[in-house]
């Protein structure tokens, strides 16, 4: 700490406004160059017109809840080029006030060092998707709040940000599910949610166009394959079996994804019983991130941003840890380095898709592994009584 504290004070912090800055004026310059915010407007383009808003077969283009084409209009009437602005403002400020909520309630010392460390370690992995505009920025602040505000029995708070988080991304199901697990009591509040998006398009188009629509969007999510000669190819962990010559069925996929989730589920049950409420929900979204990413069968490479933050401030908590040396420079090795991994279009195509799911991997088993050892010191001894 005392060599890396009077570097990272403040400097990550700023270094994250400074490059988005930049995307900003990027995006004001060419909203459509390196961008997918042409998709979003496009979907809203077809809902006010009342075309179709998938491509079934392609599973390609538009892929979000009729909801989110009603509530992008307005955007749309601002122009390509406000419009965009706005929407990178409106991700990029629901993800660093989330990390900063987080910060805030890990306490302690050195906060704006812990914020900006992190931020600077997520930065590289974090960047292609803050450039590009992609809704995967707001998905991961809305889950982060939403992860949060469960955690201190939040109702209203809950409910808006649930809300949000599915507008964003339909993958925004498996964080409510886990909520639901969490705090039982929010289930009816987390349902609500759910019912208020799916009503939302019928406030703005007629209601067969909409069913229609719906028929199409559940149709698509019951659709994806690991086949990677189609038009969309996963990244998630059936990317590395693929790149080495041993793809998976899709029911060996299946089975993977269910088992998985199950842990994903006992490992965020007993987080939220083990560990102090300080860390807990960092622990439990980190958890959360990282299987939406790793085991979700609509993952992209640039996906992996929801995972970076979450994961730049828990190696960040891990480097105030005393005797943990060598583990926190690997992990924050590893993380810097695998976000540098397209910066060069050699080296992208030869890390291209499976190589993000294996560091990652990694990165989140070792701190998760942290975290347990964390809360077996937390576990009170058996037989103990409290007394006062």
């Amino acid at each position: 700490m005392t060599v890396t504290k009077p570097v990272f004070d403040r400097l990550g912090f700023w270094l994250w406004v400074g490059s988005f800055l930049i995307v900003l004026g990027l995006a004001l310059w060419s909203p459509d160059t390196r961008s997918v915010v042409h998709i979003y407007r496009h979907g809203s383009e077809a809902f006010l017109s009342r075309e179709p808003l998938y491509h079934v077969q392609a599973a390609m283009g538009y892929l979000y809840a009729p909801a989110f084409a009603a509530l992008y209009v307005p955007l749309v009437k601002l122009g390509p080029h406000l419009g965009s602005v706005l929407w990178h403002v409106l991700g990029f400020g629901a993800l660093t006030f989330a990390a900063m909520r987080q910060v805030r309630k890990i306490g302690g010392q050195e906060q704006t060092w812990l914020l900006s460390f992190g931020l600077f370690l997520a930065l590289p992995m974090a960047l292609a998707a803050l450039r590009n505009g992609q809704a995967t920025i707001l998905l991961t602040g809305a889950c982060w709040f939403l992860t949060l505000s469960a955690l201190e029995g939040r109702r209203a708070e809950s409910f808006f940000w649930a809300t949000l988080a599915i507008i964003a991304k339909p993958t925004a199901i498996i964080m409510l599910l886990l909520v639901g697990a969490l705090r039982p009591r929010l289930i009816p509040v987390l349902a609500l949610a759910v019912l208020l998006v799916l009503a939302i398009p019928y406030g703005f188009a007629p209601a067969d166009y909409i069913n229609a629509q719906y028929q199409d969007f559940f149709r698509m999510l019951t659709s994806m394959t690991v086949d990677p000669t189609g038009s969309f190819v996963p990244a998630d962990f059936t990317a590395p079996f693929t790149r080495f010559g041993m793809p998976l069925s899709e029911s060996q996929a299946t089975i993977v994804r269910v088992v998985a989730g199950l842990l994903t589920l006992w490992a965020v049950l007993q987080f939220d019983r083990r560990l102090d409420a300080n860390i807990s929900g960092l622990a439990i979204f980190l958890i959360a991130a990282f299987y939406m990413c790793v085991f979700n069968p609509r993952v992209e490479q640039n996906t992996y941003a929801m995972v970076a933050v979450p994961a730049g401030l828990c190696i960040a908590l891990l480097w105030r840890e005393r005797g943990a040396g060598a583990m926190r420079w690997f992990l924050a090795t590893l993380l810097f380095v695998t976000g540098l991994t397209s910066v060069d279009p050699r080296l992208h195509d030869l890390f291209h898709l499976w190589f993000r799911p294996i560091s990652i991997s990694i990165i989140a088993c070792l701190l998760v592994g942290w975290f347990w050892t964390q809360g077996r010191q937390n576990v009170p001894t058996p037989g103990a009584v409290a007394h006062g």
